[in-house]
């Protein structure tokens, strides 16, 4: 069981606070430091200082850190086109030394597309276009080089590109995820290294892992061969009052947290993780970590919860 960090900083964080964590999970030795791609803060905190972009963020990451892989949970394909995309995204990857991760999803938050000027099709159009983005991505990285790439699609036309640059990797992970019945399992049957389901119950997972397991086995693919994650909102302390004292200062309930999330004692969080493994079959945890100035909070875990597992 490998435990990965998950912020949001569109509630509020600058590059140097991210630049803090990301360090402080490197040292403290967690797989991978992951971001949202958020323009718009949600909730009641005032997203101050604003918001800050995954890929420019993990521009300035790739240099200054060193080992800890970094990704998107996920990359909004409602913001970007698709060939400076893949573009930005190899530059990162080459700049990494090979540590990028690429978490892609259609979008879904219409208020900070119409805060920032994006335009937000309807739920079909966003698939639509989703699919032929991560087509469109894929092609160009593994295009053999001296040759190019071509699509024409209904979204999207690419006519003759020389599709550079490449990544550091021979393959960039590629992250699907979401509880979409159909078309979701489908695209990750072709395409994904790893199938992630963010803040959803067990009994969900389950059903929405099989649907995964069922697509794959139709296109003749083994799906032992994706990596299976979920993401958890983080509350974990020493003792009761650690943690009541964290979920007060990220605004949530501790019952609720230890319900919906992964809350309590290093104990208790051991166990559930346990029952998250046990029923679904997790590789994978991102620690959804809400309040960034509690680094001890980050170190804790690593210290408390990763030796059991």
């Amino acid at each position: 069981m490998e435990l990965r960090i998950f912020t949001e900083p569109q509630q509020g964080a600058s590059y140097d606070d991210l630049l803090r964590v990301a360090r402080t999970a490197e040292d403290a030795g967690y797989g991978a430091f992951f971001r949202s791609d958020h323009y718009l803060r949600m909730g009641s905190a005032d997203g101050l200082p604003g918001p800050t972009d995954p890929w420019i963020t993990f521009a300035g990451l790739a240099r200054d850190t060193s080992t800890i892989r970094l990704g998107t949970l996920m990359t909004a394909a409602t913001f970007r086109h698709p060939g400076p995309l893949a573009i930005s995204v190899a530059q990162v990857d080459q700049m990494s030394g090979g540590r990028v991760e690429f978490g892609i999803g259609a979008g879904w938050y219409e208020a900070e597309h119409t805060a920032y000027g994006l335009p937000f099709p309807s739920l079909g159009e966003r698939f639509e276009r989703y699919e032929e983005q991560v087509a469109i991505i894929t092609g160009l990285w593994e295009t053999p080089l001296g040759g190019t790439f071509s699509f024409e699609g209904k979204h999207y036309t690419l006519t003759d590109s020389p599709a550079l640059p490449k990544p550091a990797q021979e393959r960039v992970p590629l992250l699907i995820g979401g509880m979409g019945a159909k078309r979701t399992p489908a695209l990750a049957a072709s395409y994904a290294t790893e199938f992630n389901l963010p803040f959803v119950g067990i009994d969900a997972a389950v059903e929405q892992f099989a649907r995964v397991d069922t697509a794959c086995e139709e296109t003749g693919r083994d799906p032992k061969e994706i990596i299976r994650s979920v993401a958890l909102v983080a509350c974990v302390g020493r003792t009761d009052a650690d943690v009541a004292r964290r979920a007060a200062a990220i605004g949530r309930e501790v019952d609720e947290l230890k319900q919906n999330g992964l809350a309590g004692t290093p104990a208790e969080v051991v166990d559930r993780i346990g029952a998250w493994r046990d029923a679904t079959g997790v590789q994978r945890v991102y620690l959804q970590t809400l309040d960034l100035a509690d680094l001890d909070h980050i170190t804790d875990i690593a210290s408390d919860v990763a030796p059991q597992l």
